[in-house]
């Protein structure tokens, strides 16, 4: 019996209860660092610890837009079955993540800027681009033919794209309330509240590998799935 061909796009499933292992650990390690090295913000207070859940939300879900968009290139350039995958798996963990991202945004806002929302540049473009990869992911779940699909995803996919570099800068290209971490006063923040950041990203960037190498590994097991089923019914 021929053996079976390990499926791309994936970690096998030893290592991804490795990872996952691993993942936790680092959250949990991550926690620690939140709640008792990172100090307590003198203006805003506990509210500001938000922020370590927001800005690793947010950053990796830019990222996963990113990939949507590498993806996206694949299909149109080599119409690569695992590319498309590619993009599927990260549209999903972008559009939940940047959609935390705005909910841990506005439960920061309310005792900040005394206020839930407002229509901010930096508001605006997130908003929009969410709306933009929640389209992208319905127009992935139509009753399209696979083809055709594939191809629209890939043309919305690249020209969806264009929102993402403007969310990033748009606190620097307009006037902005919204902080700029990277700013010229690295953002305000103290050295202990740095390290704490860049435990978080590390963290939640375990966590976004993990799910997307999962969530990428369905997507081409689904594809030869229906492949295999076409072929049948010819």
């Amino acid at each position: 019996m021929e053996k079976a061909k390990q499926i791309p796009g994936g970690l096998s499933p030893t290592a991804v209860w490795a990872v996952a292992v691993a993942t936790a650990v680092a959250l949990g390690i991550s926690q620690y660092f939140i709640w008792y090295y990172a100090p307590v913000e003198q203006t805003m207070g506990l509210v500001q610890k938000i922020f370590y859940f927001h800005l690793p939300l947010a950053w990796w879900a830019l990222i996963s837009f990113f990939l949507v968009f590498i993806g996206s290139i694949g299909v149109l350039w080599k119409k690569s079955p695992l590319m498309d995958g590619l993009a599927g798996a990260a549209a999903e963990i972008g559009v939940l993540w940047s959609g935390l991202a705005l909910v841990t945004g506005m439960l920061w806002a309310k005792p900040a800027w005394n206020t839930w929302w407002t229509w901010d540049p930096r508001l605006s473009t997130t908003l929009v681009m969410w709306f933009v990869y929640a389209a992208y992911l319905v127009l992935r779940g139509s009753g399209l033919a696979p083809e055709k699909r594939r191809f629209l995803c890939a043309v919305l996919g690249v020209v969806a794209f264009l929102d993402v570099p403007l969310v990033f800068l748009s606190a620097r290209l307009w006037r902005s309330i919204h902080p700029s971490v990277l700013g010229s006063q690295s953002g305000g923040l103290e050295p202990e509240m740095w390290t704490t950041v860049l435990v978080c990203l590390c963290a939640w960037g375990a966590l976004f590998g993990l799910l997307l190498s999962v969530r990428w590994k369905q997507y081409v097991s689904k594809q030869r799935l229906e492949s295999l089923v076409a072929n049948l019914s010819r």
